[in-house]
């Protein structure tokens, strides 16, 4: 019974390591049409080298990291909105101070003005991501408590990043693609554009020129 027993253990100590070494993804198959089984796929050994070197080129900032640090600084801004598909422009103005943290991982970015009169005051990340190759914009402010999220790439023909993401209608509680264009224009000009969608149609919705002080 004692050799059973540990038999028994050491078949289960066995299956465990296995399970550690596999990942599992969802198969649908015809049994019944009801029935998922999961097949494991195994994953292709790494050793500790190769990964020490994978995570280290992934925290080390580079030239995508430079671009955001370039930017450090104060800097004026003039915001036009549309609220509507061809809509009378609206001005508005405010003043962002550039810092990069994190040992110049992420580009943060504070703004402070004021929208048709009133207090205005919003917060802006920036990370280029080394392992996906992309830009990721966040931003938040003190208008609303949902927070805006973009990817995109940059295109250095045109000097610019296309960022893509969804934004919820507060009226409507659906959620809207928007798009958003930053321009690096020349050493102390950017421009913002932003992109929303309305039944179906692409509008501009709003355009923001920064000049670094």
């Amino acid at each position: 019974m004692k050799k059973l027993t540990a038999t028994l253990v050491l078949f289960l100590l066995c299956f465990i390591s296995c399970k550690k070494e596999v990942k599992t993804e969802t198969v649908t198959t015809n049994v019944s049409d009801t029935t998922k089984t999961e097949e494991p796929i195994a994953e292709e050994p790494v050793d500790s080298a190769a990964q020490a070197k994978a995570w280290q080129a992934y925290a080390t900032p580079g030239a995508p990291h430079k671009l955001l640090s370039d930017e450090v600084g104060t800097w004026n801004c003039e915001m036009t909105f549309w609220y509507e598909p061809n809509a009378k422009p609206e001005k508005s103005s405010s003043v962002a101070t550039i810092k990069m943290i994190l040992g110049g991982r992420y580009q943060e970015a504070n703004y402070v003005g004021k929208i048709m009169g009133a207090p205005f005051e919003g917060k802006s990340t920036v990370a280029y991501n080394n392992a996906s190759k992309e830009f990721t914009t966040t931003f938040i402010d003190n208008m609303g408590t949902g927070m805006m999220v973009a990817v995109g790439k940059y295109d250095e023909g045109t000097k610019s990043v296309e960022y893509k993401g969804e934004v919820v209608n507060p009226v409507t509680g659906k959620k809207a693609p928007y798009r958003e264009v930053y321009t690096i224009v020349d050493p102390t000009t950017r421009k913002m554009e932003m992109y929303d969608t309305k039944n179906g149609a692409e509008y501009k919705s709003m355009e923001i020129v920064m000049k670094k002080k």
